[in-house]
């Protein structure tokens, strides 16, 4: 537990902290639960509010249009990788919603532990597998997460 992160809230929220690659899941009165993240390379960030719009169990994994484009790797996938060990979605997927509609950003697992703690991704918020799944048992739907600003 980290005290004094944030204001307090009666309503844990996640907030990321992507300069300082963390996410903390603020609970009331001003504590908060601290995970390790890896955050989106230059050029991939993404910031602001969003709602946990669908969660996720072993996610399927569908690479965007952009990113087939420029990783060959993605390309294999074009049509989408089922979810599993090997998926980079990892064990759990919490998608982020804006005004109702897919951001195509998510806080999720990852293939890669060592990303964790740099920029490294093509926007979303990376965890290991172990802390994304307690922050997924943590966190209902509809619940807001806030995207700090580089």
């Amino acid at each position: 537990m980290v005290g004094g992160v944030g204001a307090i809230s009666t309503r844990p929220i996640p907030v990321v902290d992507p300069d300082n690659r963390f996410l903390y899941h603020v609970l009331a009165y001003g504590s908060a639960m601290r995970y390790g993240v890896g955050v989106g390379r230059a050029g991939f960030a993404w910031t602001g509010n969003a709602q946990i719009g669908m969660k996720r169990r072993w996610p399927r994994w569908v690479p965007p249009r952009e990113m087939v484009e420029r990783d060959p790797r993605a390309r294999e996938w074009v049509n989408g990788q089922p979810g599993g060990p090997d998926n980079p979605l990892g064990a759990r997927a919490l998608y982020l919603y804006a005004g109702g509609q897919d951001t195509l950003y998510r806080i999720h697992g990852t293939t890669e532990p060592l990303s964790i703690g740099k920029n490294a991704s093509s926007g979303c918020i990376r965890m290991m597998n172990e802390e994304v799944i307690d922050l997924y048992n943590r966190v209902q739907m509809g619940t807001k997460v806030v995207v700090l600003e580089y």
